[in-house]
């Protein structure tokens, strides 16, 4: 993103954004309710049309490539995709939904995607959910299956808009871990990782992106930004950090 601002009905949400995610890379947007977390990942996905400046995603620059091709490579998991879904459906046709970029199954699948679908959950430790229907599933089970959805069209980048809200401490934690395996695999896809949770912040996440009032506030290697003086500034707290396990903990102070 270069010097993207982004107005609605004359109201500007995102304000002068300059952002630039290199291969290699994984990164935490951070914000608070209303900071403009969600307008961002809509123009990342060509959802929405900066009002100025410049959106290139993948190499191809927004007005000079096809959206709508662009999207099957980026995988996106977020509360309004689970809101989606057909809850009816089996595990197997909701990760295989992914592989069309499609709400539900419109084509008669190959048997070889269902083999494909399998391994992927046996791989992540889901083999257990197979022939379940979704609406009967736990929160946390739920998540990993829409990860697994996301994952199943080999994405470049894979974004997770708060995948661990609503979660109780030991689901937050298995979803967390599955994300940290994803990201040290080596085909990994590039992560954006979103959340105003500042323990959420694995080690995997080299880079952090705080978010105010549609500005940058700050952004850089996660070990620059995650400081005491920086997240106080930036949630107007006095704050204490404490790192445990590579990860940042925040206590008032």
């Amino acid at each position: 993103m270069k010097h993207v601002s982004w107005r609605r009905e004359q109201r500007l949400i995102l304000d002068d954004i300059n952002w630039e995610i290199q291969k290699g890379e994984h990164w935490c947007l951070v914000g608070l309710n209303g900071s403009g977390k969600t307008s961002i990942l809509d123009l990342i996905n060509g959802y929405h049309w900066p009002t100025s400046g410049e959106i290139s995603v993948l190499g191809k620059r927004f007005g000079e490539t096809d959206l709508r091709e662009l999207r099957k490579e980026i995988g996106w998991v977020s509360a309004s995709m689970q809101q989606r879904l057909h809850g009816y459906e089996t595990i197997e046709n909701v990760v295989l939904s992914g592989k069309y970029a499609s709400v539900g199954i419109y084509e008669k699948p190959a048997e070889e995607d269902y083999v494909q679908v399998r391994e992927l959950l046996e791989q992540w430790k889901c083999g257990h959910l197979l022939g379940r229907i979704y609406q009967t599933l736990s929160q946390g089970e739920k998540q990993k299956v829409l990860i697994g959805r996301a994952l199943m069209a080999k994405p470049k980048l894979l974004i997770l808009d708060e995948p661990c809200t609503g979660l109780d401490i030991f689901a937050r934690e298995q979803v967390l871990t599955m994300i940290d395996q994803i990201a040290n695999r080596p085909d990994a896809p590039t992560l954006i990782y979103v959340t105003h949770h500042i323990e959420e912040i694995l080690p995997c996440f080299t880079h952090t992106f705080l978010l105010k009032k549609g500005k940058v506030a700050q952004k850089g290697l996660s070990k620059d930004v995650l400081t005491q003086e920086i997240l106080s500034e930036f949630f107007q707290t006095s704050l204490s950090v404490e790192q445990k396990s590579g990860r940042s903990w925040l206590m008032l102070k």
